[in-house]
């Protein structure tokens, strides 16, 4: 699915460190840059911070939407992860898009993490959107296997043929 998105940048700099691409050919995802003017400093577990990306962007499609989302070596090696999780950008939002960031690492580590301006912090994937239209009902008009199941209802160890002997996981619900 390839769809025309406008981009609007907003901080002239990203002509200098490169507009946000997809860095190989199957990536599934741009990624954003640090648009601050001198190191940042994040220490653990303090109250996460938005950090301008530098662009916006104009989707104009009720079909599309993107969302923000750690970089996996960032978030794995360092503890750099996003404040919110996941960042939703609406296609009607044409304003900056910021990137919540956060030190997970725990407070006692003193795992201060250092974004440089012009960093890669994170990335951007565009998303279909399904819009359904909803029926209200009093009761479903079919049924599920799992029904109203959940928090655990499935169980968390793989299924066990029948002959199998019991092993270290369990088919305990949690």
């Amino acid at each position: 699915m390839t769809q025309a998105i406008e981009i609007k940048v907003l901080d002239k700099r990203l002509h200098e460190w490169g507009l946000p691409k997809y860095q190989t050919p199957l990536a599934a995802a741009i990624d954003l840059f640090a648009c601050i003017d001198a190191p940042l400093q994040l220490q653990p577990q303090e109250a996460a911070l938005l950090i301008p990306s530098g662009i916006a962007l104009h989707m104009d499609s009720a079909e599309l939407c993107a969302v923000i989302l750690p970089r996996s070596g960032l978030g794995h090696k360092k503890g750099l992860v996003l404040g919110n999780s996941v960042g939703l950008i609406d296609a009607d939002y044409t304003a900056q898009c910021f990137i919540s960031v956060w030190n997970r690492n725990p407070a006692s580590s003193n795992a201060t993490i250092t974004i440089q301006p012009g960093e890669r912090i994170a990335q951007m994937m565009f998303l279909p959107v399904v819009r359904p239209t909803f029926t209200v009902v009093e009761e479903f008009s079919t049924t599920s296997q799992r029904g109203s199941g959940g928090f655990g209802s499935t169980g968390v160890c793989p299924p066990q043929p029948v002959s199998a002997g019991t092993g270290s996981c369990n088919s305990q619900r949690l």
